[in-house]
């Protein structure tokens, strides 16, 4: 374990994990082909982004390539005010490619180049262990834990973040072609679930972390875990919040949806944005607290999905705060 300094806090948020581009499906060309649009992209990145967006001071751990690919995405964080002096630009790999094709609803197809990409090669003594402990909140997902030595990488940070008092969140993302076996994705996508404070979940994964489809049981059992506030996200229903045994669900209202990608970062990064701007610690956060974070954060994500991309499509804390005057008091 790497050792602790002194330090004062820095950061509000430090997120670790995959930096790519999503090559969104754009229309067809002249020749009747199909168009991509690069779109700078990565669940963390997109958590980041969000945040500070609406004011948390945030930084990147992770790895890009040395490429066209990985400079661009070097630049959009940087331009997006979020701290990249831990992004690592690797001249051996490739920056991991995400190709997204669109549904008429906007739901979305993944296929990616990733074997291996840059992401995935991101190891233990890569990581700047001072910019976490400068840091309130150290953030991370599930992708990071599909290869090594990224998921020795990843274990290394969250012990040490807890190690330091930071407050731990998490959310897991399943993305069934990068993982050998939906057998091995529940086993590495539960491994950190006990140094979690504060978790994210998607409705299609609820199952895959918990073996329940029953919400009250699932909880139930995160609960015992030790996780304090859990967000079950629910697509166009809202979201449920849970905390001490506690749940209540959000709804949203209806938009016109442009393109899901990054919603649920947008979610996440608003509610640890609010939840930072409460004061509140995790033992002191109460369900109607959690009920107001929650209606901040679909106010973001509602924003979010009426927008093409991920990065490009997070919203700005005044229209959030106008959506969530207009639609929720």
């Amino acid at each position: 374990m790497p050792t602790r300094s002194s330090s004062q806090s820095s950061n509000d948020i430090v997120a670790l994990g995959e930096l790519l581009i999503d090559f969104t499906e754009y229309g067809i060309s002249e020749a009747g082909n199909r168009l991509f649009e690069q779109n700078p992209g990565g669940a963390p990145a997109n958590m980041l982004t969000a945040a500070t967006k609406l004011g948390s001071k945030t930084a990147f751990i992770g790895k890009v390539g040395s490429d066209m690919h990985g400079e661009f995405l070097r630049k959009t964080l940087a331009d997006a005010g979020i701290d990249t002096s831990n992004l690592i630009l690797d001249p051996e790999v490739f920056t991991t490619l995400a190709f997204v094709a669109l549904s008429d609803m906007g739901e979305r197809e993944f296929s990616f180049a990733r074997k291996p990409g840059a992401d995935t090669r991101l190891k233990p003594e890569d990581i700047d262990y001072d910019l976490i402990e400068r840091s309130r909140v150290f953030h991370f997902g599930s992708l990071s834990l599909t290869d090594h030595p990224a998921i020795e990488a990843t274990m290394s940070a969250v012990e040490f973040a807890r190690d330091s008092s930071l407050v731990v969140t998490y959310d897991p993302n399943y993305r069934p072609s990068l993982w050998e076996s939906q057998a091995k994705a529940e086993v590495m996508m539960k491994m950190p679930l006990e140094y979690v404070d504060i978790l994210k979940v998607a409705d299609n994964e609820f199952e895959l972390i918990t073996g329940e489809t029953d919400y009250v049981t699932g909880l139930k059992l995160l609960e015992m875990k030790g996780i304090g506030c859990v967000v079950v996200t629910l697509g166009a229903d809202g979201a449920l919040v849970s905390v001490k045994g506690q749940q209540e669900k959000i709804a949203v209202p209806d938009v016109s949806v442009v393109d899901t990608t990054g919603a649920g970062d947008a979610f996440f990064g608003s509610f640890i944005n609010r939840f930072l701007n409460s004061g509140l610690s995790v033992d002191g956060m109460t369900l109607d607290s959690a009920i107001e974070f929650a209606r901040y954060a679909n106010s973001a994500a509602s924003i979010c999905i009426t927008r093409r991309g991920a990065i490009p499509a997070m919203p700005t804390l005044a229209e959030v705060e106008a959506f969530k005057a207009k639609h929720y008091g």
